[in-house]
């Protein structure tokens, strides 16, 4: 495989639902010990170019890192360490029974308010680079 892989996406606008989901404190505390960050309240939506669509398609939801409920109220999520222009994040994998967005729609969560700190807006394309050993299973 060649290394790092990249996938470029389109910003656009999301379903409003990332700033409650990066907020719970369970959330936090676990994206903290296993990705190294909080979140920002909120994620930044990308709408997978096709170009793309290949390269996200090897990332199986069940062998990111998850990012596991205190209790069944909530559902369990799964995450990729990313990097977007250079900024550490993750791509969040929702259970599929709450996931809101068709397959080529991807949220990124990120210690930092990605539109500022890209200098992006809404119709912007921006480019993730994703390891190759994160498309592999590996042990957490």
């Amino acid at each position: 495989m060649t290394d790092p892989y990249q996938v470029t996406g389109k910003i656009v606008r999301g379903a409003k639902q990332g700033a409650f989901f990066t907020q719970l404190e369970w959330v936090r505390e676990q994206c903290l010990k296993k990705l190294g960050f909080t979140p920002w309240p909120g994620t930044l939506n990308l709408e997978i170019s096709a170009e793309s669509m290949p390269i996200l398609k090897l990332l199986k939801p069940e062998e990111g890192i998850e990012l596991v409920p205190p209790d069944s109220q909530y559902c369990s999520g799964h995450v990729f360490p990313v990097s977007i222009e250079g900024i550490t994040g993750a791509i969040v994998f929702p259970a599929a029974d709450v996931r809101v967005h068709k397959q080529n729609i991807v949220e990124i969560i990120s210690p930092k308010l990605l539109k500022d700190a890209l200098g992006v807006k809404d119709g912007d394309w921006v480019t993730l680079t994703i390891n190759s050993s994160e498309l592999v299973r590996k042990p957490h």
